[in-house]
Parts: structure tokens; sequence; C-alpha cells
């Protein structure tokens, strides 16, 4: 920490040399930038908005529609992850995992950073108001300050139920996705809502219980922090359950057909296979690469990503 703080904003570690440099590259500033926004957590986040525009649509929305909403959702996005590496700037330099982001090593100083979150923060609200729609608008002004304000301030490093519901900002893009197509928000949205709000948990702690660690060294009460792992397996099973469950609501509701559904289906067997496989070496007390906790996280990934692709393509298929 001492040897962050101690050089000035906006300048670089002298070189092997024993020489300086004035300040960093362009494209390096430009760089640090972007990496404030967490672009591989906004693909995510996208991943599930683009397919419930298709579903509200019943088929192709209007694709500059769809352009605007993007644009928004990563702006908006953008905004609440450099304002979230702003408050948690202090502990992100004492975890290996987060230890090069910019704000820890000087590429981009404090009051940048702040300053390029809350601009994305109100340019973001602004874009959707204008382009899209107030309704989605609101939404994403809601997501944005939930992360910040509930997650990051009052959740994060005082509740192991941190991740459950601070999560919540990350099942917004679902409804952006369906207010941004039909200017209301349906039942169908608030299923989907739900699926995402039962994955986040399962999805995120096979990661902190590899980088346990990491949270515990900063007093982050991550629930592998301050329960084994297999409490922690077992919480992961039932939230599969209960996620999977949720997925297929969509069908009695009216709102998919046989695709989605059998794609659900089978995802979501998988999904609970990989839970109870975790839960299963947890229990025989497998600890380190044993444990092979990541398989799940890996999964969770690719599992949102085929059951949105089944949201999107089911209209073509009824």
């Amino acid at each position: 920490m001492t040897a962050v703080e101690s050089r000035p904003a906006g300048s670089i570690a002298p070189a092997p040399g024993g020489e300086t440099q004035s300040g960093p590259p362009v494209m390096a500033r430009v760089k640090a930038f972007v990496a404030l926004t967490k672009p591989r957590i906004i693909e995510l986040l996208l991943t599930t908005t683009i397919p419930v525009m298709f579903l509200a649509a019943q088929g192709v929305p209007d694709l500059l529609l769809v352009l605007w909403t993007c644009v928004g959702g990563y702006l908006s996005a953008g905004g609440a992850n450099a304002l979230n590496m702003y408050i948690d700037r202090d502990i992100d330099a004492l975890m290996a995992r987060t230890a090069q982001r910019p704000l820890v090593t000087g590429l981009v100083s404090p009051r940048e950073g702040l300053v390029f979150g809350l601009t994305l923060a109100v340019g973001s609200t602004l874009w959707f108001g204008l382009l899209v729609n107030w309704l989605s608008a609101a939404l994403s002004l809601g997501a944005l300050l939930f992360y910040v304000v509930v997650y990051t301030m009052l959740l994060k490093r005082r509740t192991a139920q941190n991740i459950v519901w601070g999560g919540i900002a990350g099942c917004m893009p679902v409804l952006i996705g369906w207010s941004s197509v039909t200017n209301e928000v349906s039942w169908a949205a608030v299923v989907l809502f739900l699926v995402i709000f039962f994955w986040t948990p399962p999805h995120y702690w096979p990661l902190s219980m590899k980088v346990k660690d990491d949270y515990a060294r900063v007093g982050v009460p991550m629930l592998p922090v301050i329960a084994s792992n297999r409490v922690v397996a077992r919480q992961i099973v039932w939230y599969s359950w209960v996620m999977v469950a949720v997925s297929l609501a969509l069908y009695p509701l009216g709102y998919v057909g046989w695709f989605y559904t059998a794609v659900a289906l089978a995802a979501g067997g998988w999904w609970l296979w990989e839970a109870h496989a975790l839960q299963s070496r947890a229990k025989a007390g497998a600890t380190g690469t044993k444990l092979k906790e990541m398989r799940l996280f890996h999964w969770s990934i690719t599992y949102v990503t085929i059951l949105f692709a089944a949201v999107a393509i089911d209209p073509f298929l009824r």
C-alpha cells in the first residue's frame, strides 16, 4: 500500500535501468480507463440483455434499438464498475486478483476514476432516456445505484450474504432488455430476473472458494471465508435447484415453447450434475486442485450463455 500511495497520480514506476517516465503512454491510459469498466463482466450482462429483447419482440427487434440499448447498458455498467473500483481501491491493492487494477497501479488517479464513473452514470441515464425510454433509464440508474451503494458500500464488507443480495444489480439487464422493447415489465422478464438472481451465488461462490485467502486477508466475509467448503457446496446445490426450477417456469406461463424448454432441461441437468459433483468432493474433504471448484464457475458462464441463446431462438420455432 505504501508503494502504491507514494507514487504521484498518473506516474509509473521507475524503469529497470533507473530511468523514469513522465507518465504512461496515451494508449496505456486509454486501456486503463477501459479496464475500469470491466469489459468481460459487461459482456456477460449483454448476453442476457439482447436475447430478452428478441423474446419481448417475439422475433427480431429494431436493430437500432438493440444498439442503443447495448451502448447504454455498457455505459451504465461501466460507470458502476468504475465507481466500485474507486471505493474498493484500498482492498484491491492487497488482493492478488485485483492488484493490477488501474487505480492501484496509478495509471488512473482516484479523482479521475471517480469523475469517470460519475460521468458514465449520468451519461448512460440520459442516453437511455433520450434514445430508448425513461423506464429503461430508471431501471439502469437503479441497477447502478444498487451495485455501488447497496452492494459495494453497505453489503460487501459486512455480510456473507453480500453476493446474494448484491447480485440484484446483475439481474437488472434482463428487465432493461424487456422494457427497452415494450416500455413495460412483464412476468417473463421477472422470471428471467429470478433465474439470474438464483444463478449469481452458485456462479460466484466457486470463484470465491478459490480466492478465499485473498478475501480473508482484506476482511471481506464472502461465504467461503466464514464457512467450510461443505457448507458452501450445500448452499450452491440449493440455489442451483431453485435456479433450474425457475428457469422452467417460462413454459407453463406461455412465454416459450419446446425449444427453450428442452435446452433449459438439458443445460440445467448438466449444471445440477456439476453442482452435486462439487458437493461430493467437498464432503470427501477435497482441497486445492482436487476440489475442482472452477469447473462449476466456468460452466456457469456457458450455462447462462446457452440458456439465453435459447431465449432468443425460441420465438422463431414456435
